[in-house]
């Protein structure tokens, strides 16, 4: 089982000038069903409708949802469809279940279609208004939120909102000191490179795309999977590929390194470098390919390769326009800046005599390799492996009088290892219960006697701890076993997805290399040992600390379709009394006192209403003089963000799992509190 907040996908931009020829060969490979579209879709539907929790019916209701679902991921600004291009999709809004269910999907084809002309339509008007003179001193304001406006009624509205769109673009570069010239340039690079990148969509991923909107309709984690992403997700999970070893990126078109990976094949070799341009990719054999303007998942696709194979990468680079050929030998690499990670913080602070010593263990995600565990592999990769390992360290290196488990921005991952990482921390019992689509309720408990580590425990968490993350605090908190701190609550995902190939509907197992792709379908619920659901309320930290995350629209209850929160049956389970009423208040009660004296927390606050101002808007000012205001108050946050993202490029070292900042500094005095407050309670029961 397996349990994971989406991400959001990121949109690259590419340059479509080069490309103008064979973009026109992938819209047309897009625009009509592939070979396997049907059996795909009827063995979706089936699935779906025996697995899901809900077991739900695909009918007019799901018809009327995947339309509109299809088409909010073509177009959520509503900037390319006009009213009259709806009203056409609309005809179709109640026999879509009909037709899926039958493996017709020839209405993606066709809107999709109709969605790359509109796209060819609008860069010629976007092409148009940036080569046009702007007023920036008049007072017009523009939408920010497609929700928030209407479709287009007809081409001089659809007009009305590019140009629009188009002086937004002009003003920021402006305001961000870029030359006329170069700001002229730059758009008709942007939105040439729209234009090819959907041109070289493949019917696979038009496929996924439809399939997906089609999962979504009946919870927001549920979804299609190509063979493509299904690689790229066990990856996630396994933390390893076969490969170079590069982080790559897009930049105006061309593929650009943006890491080396320490230890990787491009690392030991040293001749790639952060900064080259990938020109092109060669097997051992056979001519080398030209990927300028290709997608940058093509080009990963052509780079990796199984272990000990070749590939030929042709590299200009960085400030030079000479071309090297390099041939490196593809290797395991293992994603080790994804795992979990520790170090003890001396902090200088005193409890009862002697000098604070913290734990920090970083918990990035939940990952298992399920194809190493089932192989029976004697060093799989695993998360409570690596927890153990870090626990084990902190007692080489000393005793530590509290550990700070970090699971900020963790968005899940497997099951199975929340549990076993939750083993660690108690000595045995129950640490969730999970409900099936038949309402029977399993138990699934942690079952070997004993703990690791039976010392002060503190969860941090934020909005974005999701899931397994959720599994974990719920457990320590049910346990009285630590604290939760961080944001006022975690995500709030309270469901079990399960990876299902769509090639064979009735086995219920992780598989690879499936060509009808698969589906990660929500298949249970679960709820914490106090019989109380995670889902869309999380759970609630004992201690806030101040953020503006924390009132960012994050979190399962602002997602359509998303599950109701439901209770069942607590679990009997320990009572371990190392959290009390009394022992949270006087820790809020610290807590409080230290960030209201802070003047960087003041700040944080002052952030915080302004960001609850800004997204309570829903226009922004085309006015140059008003927007530079807004830009210039907000300077400061976004000249420590560059910084901050500055520093997440830079080479990774130990201390970069729990740098010093105000927040964290804050997490390290809140542990301390709790740790004093717990050796005063121990002392006063003797």
């Amino acid at each position: 089982m397996r349990l994971k907040v989406p991400s959001r996908a990121t949109t690259t931009l590419l340059t479509g000038l080069i490309l103008l020829a064979a973009t026109t060969i992938f819209a047309q490979k897009a625009s009509a069903p592939g070979s396997n579209d049907e059996t795909t879709a009827q063995l979706l539907c089936q699935i779906i409708k025996r697995f899901h929790i809900s077991r739900p019916e695909i009918d007019d209701s799901i018809s009327k949802r995947l339309l509109n679902k299809y088409i909010k991921q073509l177009d959520s600004q509503k900037l390319y469809f006009t009213q009259t291009d709806i009203d056409q999709f609309k005809k179709h809004e109640t026999i879509l279940d009909d037709e899926v269910k039958k493996g017709n999907v020839k209405f993606a084809y066709q809107v999709f279609k109709i969605y790359l002309e509109r796209l060819d339509q609008r860069t010629k008007l976007a092409h148009r208004y940036i080569d046009s003179e702007h007023d920036f001193t008049i007072q017009e304001k523009m939408y920010i939120d497609g929700d928030d406006v209407d479709w287009a009624k007809n081409e001089a509205e659809i007009s009305e909102r590019w140009r629009k769109r188009i002086k937004y673009d002009l003003l920021s570069l402006s305001i961000e000191k870029t030359e006329k010239a170069e700001a002229i340039k730059k758009l008709h690079t942007r939105y040439d490179s729209i234009r090819s990148n959907m041109n070289q969509t493949e019917k696979i991923e038009n496929l996924e795309t439809y399939l997906t909107a089609l999962t979504h309709c009946f919870d927001p984690h549920s979804t299609y999977m190509s063979p493509q992403t299904l690689e790229n997700f066990r990856i996630s999970m396994e933390l390893k590929l076969e490969g170079i070893g590069a982080a790559l990126r897009w930049k105006d078109g061309y593929t650009v390194v943006d890491q080396i990976v320490p230890g990787g094949a491009a690392d030991k070799d040293g001749r790639l470098e952060v900064g080259d341009t990938i020109m092109g990719v060669g097997q051992e054999t056979g001519d080398m390919v030209d990927v300028v303007q290709l997608k940058l998942m093509k080009v990963v696709s052509f780079i990796r390769g199984k272990k000990g194979t070749i590939v030929r990468l042709q590299v200009k680079k960085d400030g030079s326009d000479e071309l090297l050929v390099y041939d490196l030998t593809r290797q395991t690499i293992e994603l080790k800046e994804q795992a979990v990670k520790g170090k003890i913080i001396e902090t200088g602070k005193r409890i009862e005599g002697t000098n604070a010593r913290i734990g920090i263990i970083n918990i990035p995600s939940f990952y298992r390799d399920f194809r190493g565990a089932e192989a029976g592999a004697e060093n799989f990769k695993s998360t409570v492996r690596d927890v153990l390992k870090v626990i084990k360290s902190f007692e080489q290196q000393g005793s530590v009088d509290g550990i700070v488990i970090d699971l900020r921005f963790n968005g899940g991952g497997a099951l199975k290892e929340s549990i076993d990482v939750s083993g660690l921390f108690i000595d045995d019992g129950p640490v969730v219960l999970v409900k099936d689509p038949d309402e029977d309720i399993k138990t699934h408990s942690d079952e070997i006697r004993g703990t690791l580590y039976d010392g002060p425990i503190v969860v941090l968490c934020n909005r974005l701890s999701a899931s397994a993350s959720e599994i974990f605090a719920g457990a320590i908190k049910d346990y009285g076993r630590g604290i939760i701190i961080g944001d006022t609550t975690t995500h709030g995902k309270g469901t079990v997805q399960n990876i299902i190939p769509v090639s064979s509907p009735f086995r219920r197992f992780f598989a690879t290399n499936r060509k009808l792709g698969s589906i990660k379908l929500t298949i249970s619920q679960f709820y914490r040992v106090n019989g109380d659901s995670t889902q869309n309320r999380g759970v609630k930290s004992d201690v806030v600390i101040p953020s503006v995350l924390d009132y960012s629209d994050f979190g399962e209850s602002f997602l359509d379709y998303a599950l109701p929160f439901a209770q069942v049956t607590p679990s009997e389970h320990d009572q371990y009394h190392m959290v009390s009423g009394n022992i949270i208040k006087q820790i809020q009660e610290r807590s409080q006192k230290r960030v209201k004296a802070n003047k960087e927390f003041q700040e944080v606050e002052a952030n915080i209403v302004k960001f609850k101002a800004k997204k309570n808007r829903k226009m922004i000012s085309l006015n140059e003089e008003i927007l530079r205001k807004e830009r210039e108050d907000n300077k400061n946050k976004d000249d420590n963000k560059k910084e901050d993202d500055k520093k997440k490029k830079d080479k990774k070292k130990d201390d970069d799992i729990f740098p010093k900042n105000v927040y964290n500094d804050e997490v390290l005095a809140i542990t301390i509190d709790y740790v004093g407050l717990l050796k005063k309670q121990a002392t006063a029961k003797k």
